[in-house]
């Protein structure tokens, strides 16, 4: 390939509607381009990069016995009708009637495509168990897109589904894929990513984990002790915070608070520490509008994919009106109507005299004492851990809170489709069963931004050699000169007949400024430059995009260190 051929543009200027450096170098670079909200459309560049990664992906999962089939992208929506999440999914799932008047949707992810796939063939626990995956276009109608190919409408996924007659088989398995995606990654260049516990959501089932690259830009919140390996993502992580309240327990007052609808507002006015107040955080259910809510310490937020676990169904926040139960902003756990769903977090535990709502307008409580006043209280962790919080693991106040993108997850789903979609098969006691699942889904074009994200500096992306699109750039400074043009132009025809991904810079009237700011957004991670000063003493400049190689070498040996420093650059990731 010569750059002079390659489709898309290169430039400098920064777009201003970029807000992370990966979305901004893969626009300038002519990775990418813009057609809608969260669509992207892909150059030769970003196909060359996200196809390395799906060889890399298609090889491991091969090697742990995954066959490769293939999903529509447009399903009918009584497939999803038989799982329940056509109703169940929010307004991410995009449904559509078509020309027949038939109810279809996008598939934004395909374990009811997987179960229809197989359930006729897998009848009989001879079949099992068995994998199948997919590397496949798919849309979620996200409400926020952001942040170029992180988080889009429309993307390449590969997602996995593995299918067993026991739980252990599955977890045996779960274990297996575990280690092919931790490979995956290493393979990628992306020794940043790490697991973390996390929620299974939508998903459905007990256990899963979260493959996440840390990175100052990430969108979400990862919970990593630094004393022991406890890492969880925020929706997941459990608050063992411990109360060391001193004040002794005190008389409850019902005290006027004109005025005072936040717990900051509350606590100023009362000249209480935050830390000895129960704020109240309100929800209603979906499904009938009932409130439901959270009692928190004043300086705590609210987990709300804990809460919504607890209460079993999606909740949304509450619009209080004068008819309702509940007294918005003087709302306390004390005298509370019975009309109203409540829970108390394990933050409020030990605090003997605490500010609360005292259910009428304009007052509040202080000397509240939970035990004292409710009786028997259970406590519930529903709220967001916090720095310094103590390890759920070792027990130390070690917890610290990193940020990090979601670049793939595992799940054990158990028979919470094969259940619904009436998949079964007969073992070999001749009863008829159902299987249990597990899923495994990588995005490709978040993996390849995010590795961009990772691995940049001001002039482009840094990509690892395993998926850049080329291994090598040569750049020709004086296409004019003959000598030049002759050894450049060899080394290209030797590199290229050697099986070497090259790519040549030879274009006509481009100042070496111009040619070299090309390269570093193309990225390759080996460059070599052949210039006339360089000929005088019969070698070319070879360096690498990270800097850390900058040597010249005699023209008849470029060949053989070149293919040494690349073997090298493959030897460190293997390493990594």
């Amino acid at each position: 390939m010569k750059v002079a051929n390659l489709v898309g543009s290169r430039f400098k200027e920064r777009p201003a509607d970029c807000v992370i450096d990966s979305h901004a170098l893969m626009v300038r670079g002519g990775y990418i381009k813009y057609v809608s909200n969260g669509i992207f459309s892909e150059f030769p560049t970003m196909r060359r990069v996200t196809r390395k990664i799906e060889e890399i992906i298609r090889q491991e999962m091969d090697a742990i016995d995954g066959q490769e089939v293939l999903f529509p992208v447009v399903l009918p929506a009584d497939l999803w009708d038989e799982s329940g999440r056509y109703e169940s999914v929010g307004s991410e799932l995009l449904r559509f009637t078509d020309r027949n008047k038939a109810r279809m949707v996008l598939g934004m992810t395909h374990e009811e495509a997987a179960v229809q796939l197989v359930r006729d063939y897998a009848q009989s626990y001879t079949k099992y168990p068995f994998m199948i995956y997919q590397l496949q276009r798919k849309f979620r109608d996200e409400a926020r897109p952001r942040a170029g190919m992180i988080r889009v409408r429309e993307f390449t996924m590969k997602d996995a589904y593995s299918f067993h007659t026991s739980q252990e088989d599955l977890e045996a398995y779960y274990k297996v894929c575990y280690d092919a995606y931790n490979r995956i990654f290493r393979r990628a260049g992306a020794p940043e990513v790490i697991t973390v516990a996390s929620d299974s959501g939508m998903m459905g089932g007990n256990l899963s984990h979260e493959y996440m690259l840390l990175t100052p830009v990430g969108e979400d919140s990862i919970v990593i002790c630094e004393s022991c390996d406890y890492r969880a993502n925020m929706e997941a992580a459990a608050n063992h915070m411990v109360n060391e309240n001193n004040e002794a327990t005190a008389e409850l007052s019902c005290v006027e608070t004109p005025h005072c609808k936040t717990i900051e507002a509350v606590c100023d006015f009362l000249k209480s520490d935050v830390k000895n107040s129960c704020k109240a955080v309100v929800y209603q259910k979906n499904s009938d509008d009932k409130f439901v809510v959270a009692f928190v310490r004043g300086d705590y937020e609210v987990n709300e994919t804990k809460l919504r676990n607890l209460v079993g169904e999606d909740i949304h926040a509450a619009d209080i009106t004068e008819n309702d139960p509940l007294v918005a902003g003087y709302i306390g756990p004390f005298g509370l109507s019975e009309e109203v769903e409540y829970y108390i977090d394990v933050t409020l535990k030990n605090i003997g005299n605490l500010v609360a709502g005292a259910n009428k307008e304009g007052y509040h409580y202080t000397g509240l004492n939970l035990e004292r006043e409710l009786g028997n209280v259970e406590y519930v962790d529903i709220t967001k851990v916090k720095e310094g919080n103590v390890c759920p693991c070792c027990g130390k106040k070690t917890i610290t809170i990193k940020r990090g993108i979601e670049v793939g997850n595992i799940f054990q789903l158990g028979t919470k489709y094969t259940k619904s979609m009436n998949m079964t098969y007969v073992d070999e006691n001749g009863k008829q069963q159902y299987p249990i699942m597990g899923c495994y889904g990588i995005g490709v074009g978040r993996l390849a931004a995010s590795i961009c994200e990772a691995h940049h500096d001001e002039y482009g992306p840094i990509w690892p050699i395993s998926i850049a699109p080329w291994e090598i750039e040569i750049c020709c400074l004086r296409v004019d000169d003959e000598e030049t043009k002759k050894v450049a132009d060899d080394l290209y025809a030797k590199m290229s007949a050697s099986g070497a991904d090259v790519i040549y810079d030879d274009r006509e009237g481009v100042r070496p400024g111009a040619m070299f700011s090309d390269a570093d957004l193309i990225g390759a991670p080996i460059r070599i430059v052949v210039s006339p000063r360089n000929l005088k003493d019969n070698v070319v400049e070879v360096k690498t995009r990270d800097k850390s190689v900058d040597v010249t070498v005699p023209v008849d040996q470029a060949m053989e260190y070149v293919r040494d420093l690349r073997e090298k650059l493959f030897q460190a990731i293997a390493e990594a």
